[in-house]
């Protein structure tokens, strides 16, 4: 990923919305109407973007000068938590061509819903997809379907990318017409995961399938705070008393006992 200019100029509405911080996030940024033309809104917004190349096809045309050829690049970008794009262009060299792709990647950004569409998971987490997609490329038709959590990605090589950078980690995909094609077989997976945008759910589904759109949130649980152990520099430590600051314990004073009467007097004579 390139890194942001120090001396970037913002030349669109949106622009400099991100740059005074009225917009903090993608999703406000995708969400706002404003049209996404400047890379840079991607690297400030998203900066832990990857890359990845899909497919490098040389191009040749005949003309009258002699044999020109080209290249086409296709390359996919994604946070891998719910934002993912798509991008492919065409050049001279391979170097330059694969760094427009991935400004052309950015500049395509959407954003994904997740969530746990699988009968047979429930685990309540954003692992997979929320209900049945299909996406159309060409003659590429893509079926990508919910599945429980510990499948992985059972898809092609050229759809699991885009899955894995989009941020779902289960899924189930199915796949008709000329699948050697790579850049309509990206198409049509890129569009699938457009539907999961664009498809409305209601209040109850987004309970039920653990719908989130966009970037998981995590509960950041703080930890509770250990006891501060006093050092002994700090506290002073107290003395031991002296003998003389002891004082004795008080020892109760017996009562005086009462005298015996002369009558019983008689009677302990009698008895001895």
């Amino acid at each position: 990923m390139e890194r942001l200019s120090p001396d970037w100029v913002p030349r669109t509405r949106l622009g400099r919305k991100v740059l005074e911080g009225e917009i903090k996030t993608m999703s406000e940024a995708l969400n706002s109407g404003l049209p996404l033309r400047e890379t840079e809104i991607v690297d400030i917004l998203l900066p832990d973007l990857e890359d990845e190349v899909l497919d490098v096809n040389m191009v040749q045309r005949m003309t009258d000068s002699g044999r020109r050829v080209n290249f086409v690049v296709t390359v996919v970008v994604g946070n891998g938590d719910g934002f993912v794009g798509l991008g492919r262009c065409k050049g001279r060299e391979v170097g330059p061509t694969i760094r427009k792709s991935i400004e052309m990647a950015k500049l395509n950004m959407i954003e994904i819903k997740r969530g746990c569409g699988s009968w047979e998971c429930g685990c309540g987490t954003a692992h997979s997809l929320p209900f049945q997609v299909e996406g159309k490329g060409g003659s590429v038709v893509v079926t990508f379907k919910p599945s429980p959590q510990g499948i992985a990605l059972a898809v092609a090589e050229v759809p699991r990318h885009i899955l894995r950078l989009a941020g779902i980690r289960d899924a189930w995909g199915f796949s008709k017409g000329h699948t050697k094609t790579t850049v309509n077989y990206a198409i049509a997976a890129f569009d699938a995961l457009k539907k999961t945008g664009s498809t409305k759910v209601t209040r109850r589904q987004l309970e039920e399938l653990h719908i989130v759109t966009g970037p998981t949130e995590e509960l950041k649980i703080e930890p509770e705070p250990e006891p501060i152990e006093e050092s002994v520099e700090d506290t002073e430590e107290e003395e031991a008393p002296t003998e003389e600051e002891v004082e004795p314990p008080e020892v109760p004073e017996k009562e005086p006992e009462e005298e015996p009467s002369e009558d019983e007097k008689e009677k302990a004579v009698k008895k001895k």
